[in-house]
Parts: structure tokens; C-alpha cells; sequence
């Protein structure tokens, strides 16, 4: 696309920007890429990031203390896995019908909510002596609001940052996300380690944080779209899947971003039945386990230093580069060379999931925003699970580098079927126009009324 076309945005009739940067600051002039100044001068944002980064690493928290208290109260290895995953159900079962809730509401008001759901229900868990099912309800309840705040805050990230700022600031919300995830199980490992009750604590402290950040820090706004008739939220969740599978554009790039996690997720979901190969233990898996994370910063830092115009050119040679890399474990190289070929894969991978969020923000209608956010989210933590489960399944009959090696290999051949039938700029600048023009539609005069005169 040209630089033009990359800095249409999908709501261009949006409030404008407050912040130091302003709304009217050119980030994107040329085929510069925007800085992390500008994009944390949007104050607006600097207290939304700041909310979800402490979501994040209260639910790590939330993770290692509900495991360790599971186990130490059952002594069962599955059932403390059952806790763990627990938080991860909603996303599989129904998180794009929870995160169509986030399309009623102004997504200001749905994560406050959200946050002092999770507040509570966290608080109550903390309690000493919850029986175990309790425990585990109550986790249920807190991971149930998990959809609809994450639909809300991706759905204001892309109403306060625009442009090149958008693709910018998910990079290094991504690179946080990653840290948030290291540093959680680490500092929520030592505090569980002392009192797990205190690190639940701790959690539903970070999530009161988050309500106040979001409270003082982001102003209210109206819902984008108003004027639509409410269906129910089955129906609504059908109309997103339509919207989202039915797009010329979006499609593609659904299907390509979920075949490209599920690639590079299988080396971690692997590690551990990996690492005996090379006859480690802990520490090979903990080192094959945070390839994925290293590649993300990795990834995040290059999207900073390339410019909109130079990432789109990057796109088809990294998607191709993901599963080539990876199809070098085949030949059974030496540890370091493992490490290596992961850790680069999972970088040229994180290089370009950013530049494709940018891209499919950019076709999305106002209506339809939260509940695409909520679609992609609930895909990718689907496609995380089901890719492990395969691979893990495979890994019980045959070597777990040819099965890391063939998955791969059929990944690539998935992602060269994908960049030859990519959608051309010219299909690509209709579909932004398209999207660009129903934004800025007024919203239609209902029968009976008139329309209001000057």
C-alpha cells in the first residue's frame, strides 16, 4: 500500500486525540515510523496501557497462586493444571459472545465494570478457608469478564492512537505484555511461595489500580454507533464471524494470523518434551520457553525501526520465514542452533502481527469493532490450544523435532498458498475506502421523525 492509503484510519470522524503529542502531530510523515514518544504522548493512553499492564500481571499472580493452592490442597497434578487453565476457557468457549457485550456499552464503562467485578471476585478468593470449588468459581467468574475488557481496551486503543502511532504502540504493548508475563509468574511465584492468599490480594489490588487509572486518566465517550437495533448476542456474535469471514481483507488476514501463532507456539507448548533430546531438564525447557517472549521484543523493536511502507514490503518474505525457520530443526542441529532457529522464527512472526492488526483495524466498521477485536483474540487463544493439543498428540508417537520440523513444514506450505493469493493494494484500498466512507455515514433519521433544522 502507499503511505497515503496507510494512514487512513478506520474511524476518521473519531474525537480528536488529547495528550502532548495532540492529535495533529505528524508521526507519520514520509515513511517514518512513529516514536514511542509520540505515541505516549497521547495522554489518554498512557493510562490505559497503564491499567492493562497491571491487569496483566495480577492475573499472573492470580495463576501461580490458584496452581499452587490447588495442589497443595488436593495434591493432584491435573487438577491444579484444571485451575491453571481455567482462565483460559471463556476465550475457547465463547469469547467472541462475551466480547460482543463490549459493542453495548462505552468501552469506558465496560472495563471499569469489568475491573470491579474482578476486584471482588479476586478479594473473595483471598479469603482463608474458601473451599476449593469456591475457589475455582470464583476464577471462573473473574476469567469470564477477561473477554469483554480485552475487546473494550483493543477496541479504545484504536480510537486513541492513530495512524502509525496504532501500529507503533501495539508493538510495544505486546513487547509490555511479554514482560508483564515474566514478571508476574516470577515476583507472584516468590510472594505465592510466602503467602498465596497475599498474592490473590495483591491481584485484586492491581485490578482497584486499574478502575482508578481508567476512571481519572480516560474521559468518557459515547458508544461509536448508536443508532443500530440490538439483536441477541448469539445473533450479534454471528453477524462479527460474518463480517470478519466474509471480508475480502479481514479473512485473509484472520486465517494467516492464526496459522502463523499456531506455528510458533508449538515449540513452547513442546519444551519441556523437547528439552530431554538435549539432555537438559528445567533449564532447556525454561530456555525454548522464553524464545517466544525474546522473539516478541525482538519483533516489537524492529516494527519501531521500520517505517509503514518498508513493514508492508516485509510482510510475504517474514511469513514465509516463520515456518522455513523452524523447518531447520529437521535436521536435528545442536542446541544453540535450536535455540537459534526458534527464537528467530518467533521474531520474524511478531515483526508482522502488528503491521496485520494495523491493516485489519483499518476495514473495520465502528459497529463492528469490539466484536472483531473479541473474534481475533478468541481465535488466537483457540488456535494457541488446539495447535499444542495436535502437536502434543503427535509428540506421543514420533521424535519431537520432526514433529516441531513437520509442523513447520505444513506451515509453509499454508503460508506460501497464503502471500500468492494476498489481496492486491488495489483490493486492499477499496476495502479502506469502503470502511472509511460507512464511518463517516450519518446515522439514518428514524421513521416519523424530522430531521433537525438550523
Amino acid at each position: 500500500m502507499s503511505e497515503k492509503r496507510g494512514e487512513i484510519e478506520a474511524g476518521e470522524h473519531r474525537e480528536p486525540v488529547t495528550g502532548e503529542a495532540g492529535a495533529d502531530a505528524d508521526a507519520d510523515a514520509g515513511d517514518r515510523p512513529a516514536t514511542f514518544r509520540d505515541v505516549f504522548g497521547v495522554a489518554e493512553y498512557r493510562a490505559l496501557f497503564g491499567a492493562a499492564v497491571l491487569s496483566w500481571v495480577g492475573d499472573y499472580f492470580a495463576k501461580v497462586a490458584v496452581t499452587f493452592l490447588v495442589f497443595a490442597d488436593t495434591g493432584s497434578v491435573l487438577l491444579s493444571a484444571i485451575g491453571f487453565a481455567i482462565s483460559y476457557l471463556p476465550w475457547v468457549a465463547g469469547g467472541p459472545v462475551l466480547a460482543a457485550l463490549a459493542e453495548r456499552y462505552p468501552y469506558r464503562r465496560v472495563m471499569i465494570i469489568c475491573d470491579v467485578a474482578r476486584m471482588a471476585l479476586v478479594g473473595l478468593m483471598a479469603l482463608p478457608g474458601m473451599p476449593m470449588p469456591g475457589l475455582l468459581l470464583l476464577l471462573l467468574g473473574a476469567s469470564l469478564l477477561t473477554p469483554p475488557f480485552q475487546a473494550a481496551r483493543s477496541a479504545m486503543v484504536a480510537q486513541l492512537l492513530t495512524g502509525d502511532r496504532y501500529v507503533v504502540g501495539l508493538s510495544f504493548q505486546n513487547m509490555a505484555g511479554q514482560a508483564a508475563q515474566v514478571a508476574g509468574y516470577a515476583v507472584g511465584g516468590a510472594v505465592t511461595a510466602i503467602d498465596p492468599h497475599a498474592a490473590l490480594l495483591i491481584n485484586a489490588a492491581t485490578f482497584a489500580l486499574s478502575t482508578l487509572l481508567l476512571w481519572r486518566g480516560v474521559r468518557p465517550r459515547p458508544l461509536p454507533v448508536t443508532h443500530l437495533a440490538r439483536r441477541s448476542l448469539l445473533r450479534e456474535t454471528g453477524d462479527g464471524l460474518g463480517l470478519v469471514f466474509g471480508h475480502r481483507v479481514m479473512r485473509p488476514t484472520a486465517v494467516v494470523v492464526f496459522s502463523v501463532v499456531g506455528i510458533t507456539i508449538v515449540p513452547e507448548g513442546l519444551a519441556a518434551a523437547w528439552a530431554p533430546t538435549y539432555g537438559g531438564g528445567s533449564q532447556i525447557t525454561g530456555l525454548l520457553m522464553a524464545a517466544l517472549p525474546i522473539g516478541a521484543v525482538i519483533g516489537a523493536l524492529v516494527t519501531r525501526m521500520t517505517g509503514p511502507e518498508r513493514r508492508l514490503r516485509l510482510l510475504k518474505p517474514l511469513l514465509l520465514a516463520g515456518p522455513l525457520l523452524l523447518v531447520g530443526v529437521l535436521a536435528a542441529p545442536p542446541f544453540p542452533v535450536v535455540l537459534t532457529l526458534v527464537l528467530l522464527a518467533a521474531a520474524a512472526v511478531n515483526t508482522v502481527l502488528v503491521p496485520l492488526n494495523g491493516l485489519f483495524v483499518q476495514m473495520l466498521p465502528d459497529a463492528y469493532r469490539a466484536r472483531a477485536f473479541g473474534i481475533m483474540l478468541g481465535g488466537i487463544q483457540l488456535t494457541h490450544a488446539v495447535a499444542v493439543l495436535a502437536a502434543g498428540a503427535f509428540a506421543e508417537r514420533f521424535p519431537v523435532p520432526v514433529v516441531v520440523g513437520a509442523w513447520a513444514l505444513c506451515g509453509l506450505v499454508l503460508m506460501a498458498v497464503a502471500v500468492t493469493t494476498w489481496p492486491t493494494r488495489e483490493v486492499i484500498a477499496e476495502e479502506i475506502a469502503r470502511a472509511a466512507a460507512l464511518n463517516r455515514a450519518p446515522a439514518p433519521v428514524p421513521a416519523g421523525s424530522h430531521p433537525a433544522t438550523t
